[in-house]
């Protein structure tokens, strides 16, 4: 009994080490995104005439979009460890190129800086789909709680970037070129986080015990395949088998980009807060949608059926006129409240439609092949989204 015991304390162990992992790398897929969105304050006060957080949010999707179509298309679904590799090689390298780009231009902005700059997001937008296209589509073949993990990972990237961007604001609010320093850190802090992530799927991760068994069973069951000459189900039967959970995941992100972060920092208007109005809805969508990723993980508290996730994600859609409404009307109470519960519906509906259990049972392949399409689906609902979200600036300049 005394050696059961044991073995089932290693392997406890050794499942939770791999899901401390899988967390971290799901931080490190979107931190530098999520920096380029936090310190959007910086940008607009550097390029006032661009609107950064929408044009570089529809500079970044077209890219990831384009990405992970091409790889879905292509069926690029056997070489995950090369694909992670460089899209962690490219979040390294990009926010590395922007504290350069900062010192170089002494932050002073102009046409040919911008354009620098919206480069590094389009190739942000390429190591985006080759990351969360691969991790997604190898984590989906382990089991349930690494993909979960990894799904709040980037809810931990929103979370930690909205924290520190008040922790640099409260810091340099008063200092000169405040915003300037509190950008730098950032992306010091970023490329930091980005190298710790090659750094562990690089030489942690593939040797943790839990994972080298189950590349195993995959290994095997990809030779038997061949051996077989066994085919696996097209791309169009897995997402006709699985179409609920593409569109959800579509429908998700379309709504939540249409809002956030254009609308929060274009359309709410002026309030008390003053410069940390916006900085504090940031903060109140990224912290509750972290946060709500982790509720999934209580068995009882995870939706199991399709049907209740397809009516909780269309009844999400009410929040456009009641954001439209709340700008309009309401004080910035309401406006921090509703923001809340935007990002805390995000987070669990991802959280709950990512660790969904498929009624089939697929191969590697195929499970691989269904993490990239659904995250194309989801990726394609974000760049939705994003361009939806200019609507919001017909018939005003700037506010309701």
């Amino acid at each position: 009994m005394d050696i059961e015991a044991e073995n089932i304390r290693k392997n406890v162990e050794a499942k939770f080490g791999a899901m401390v992992v899988c967390c971290i790398l799901g931080v490190g897929q979107l931190v530098a995104w999520n920096t380029i969105l936090t310190i959007s304050d910086y940008y607009y006060q550097v390029f006032p005439e661009y609107h950064p957080s929408r044009v570089l949010t529809l500079v970044y999707q077209p890219f990831v979009l384009g990405t992970i179509c091409i790889i879905v298309f292509m069926g690029k679904t056997n070489k995950n460890q090369i694909r992670i590799m460089i899209g962690y090689t490219i979040f390294f390298f990009g926010t590395l190129l922007l504290i350069i780009l900062d010192l170089v231009t002494k932050g002073a902005g102009g046409f040919s800086a911008y354009m620098v700059l919206c480069s590094i997001v389009a190739c942000f937008g390429i190591a985006n789909a080759h990351v969360e296209g691969a991790m997604v589509g190898e984590l989906s073949f382990m089991c349930p709680e690494f993909i979960q993990s990894f799904v709040v990972g980037l809810g931990i990237a929103g979370a930690i970037t909205s924290a520190l961007r008040l922790l640099t604001k409260a810091l340099f609010d008063k200092s000169p070129n405040g915003l300037r320093k509190g950008a730098l850190l950032f992306l010091v802090f970023s490329t930091l986080i980005e190298f710790i992530c090659i750094v562990l799927y690089l030489y942690i991760f593939p040797k943790l015990p839990v994972v080298k068994y189950y590349y195993a069973k995959a290994e095997s069951i990809h030779r038997e395949t061949e051996e077989k000459k066994t085919s696996r189900l097209s791309n169009k039967e897995l997402l006709y088998q699985n179409k609920d959970l593409a569109v959800n995941l579509f429908l998700i992100y379309a709504l939540t980009l249409s809002i956030f972060p254009g609308f929060l920092y274009e359309n709410t208007g002026k309030h008390k807060l003053g410069s940390w109005y916006a900085l504090v809805l940031v903060a109140s969508y990224n912290g509750w949608d972290a946060f709500s990723r982790y509720i999934p993980l209580i068995e009882h508290l995870k939706l199991k059926s399709a049907k209740w996730i397809t009516a909780c994600v269309l009844m999400r859609f009410l929040f456009v006129p009641a954001f439209y409404f709340t700008a309009k009307n309401a004080d910035q109470g309401w406006m921090i409240s509703l923001t809340s519960f935007l990002g805390l519906t995000n987070g669990y509906l991802t959280a709950c439609v990512m660790a969904f259990t498929p009624k089939s049972n697929y191969n590697a392949l195929e499970t691989n092949a269904l993490g990239n399409l659904l995250v194309a689906f989801m990726l394609g609902g974000v760049f939705a989204g994003v361009c939806l979200g200019w609507l919001w600036l017909i018939g005003t300049n700037s506010s309701f």
